[in-house]
């Protein structure tokens, strides 16, 4: 709380304050598949400035909620629709939702920028309500194709 208080205290409440935690987020942490870990922390991502989409979503989540802002982690699909492709195939995306002016709007300090398309697959309190994937048993991966095009 201390430290969301020291960089982001002086910025104007709602809206202005939860982009200047994406920005930041988004400016400080380094995308990187080989360190991601489920059982990484928001300080532990803080502390190493590393970590995957998951990891920008708890970090400014923990900041907006050290501010009492509302806000519920997300998950699903994100696609390419009017970017520029990146070299691998769409996957799973993480952000988040605060909830400003009444209604919950759409924040990801990952990507940092508006984005069509959004597929939603879960929303929660974070990523362990609700888990990519939970298998009980022996399970063998075989294949997805996802799409998505602009109607």
């Amino acid at each position: 709380m201390e430290e969301a208080w020291k960089l982001f205290g002086s910025v104007e409440p709602g809206w202005p304050r939860v982009q200047a935690i994406c920005d930041w987020v988004h400016g400080s942490i380094r995308f990187d598949y080989a360190n991601a870990s489920p059982l990484l922390t928001a300080l532990d991502v803080y502390e190493a400035r590393t970590g995957v989409c998951r990891d920008y979503t708890h970090l400014a989540m923990t900041f907006c909620r050290a501010f009492n802002i509302p806000c519920r982690y997300a998950f699903g699909y994100l696609p390419d629709i009017g970017v520029v492709p990146p070299d691998a195939p769409m996957d799973f995306c993480a952000w988040f939702e605060a909830y400003l002016e009444g209604r919950w709007w759409t924040f990801d300090p990952r990507n940092n920028e508006p984005r069509t398309g959004r597929v939603v697959c879960g929303r929660g309190r974070d990523a362990l309500d609700v888990a990519m994937v939970t298998t009980y048993g022996p399970a063998q991966f075989q294949s997805m194709t996802v799409w998505a095009d602009e109607a």
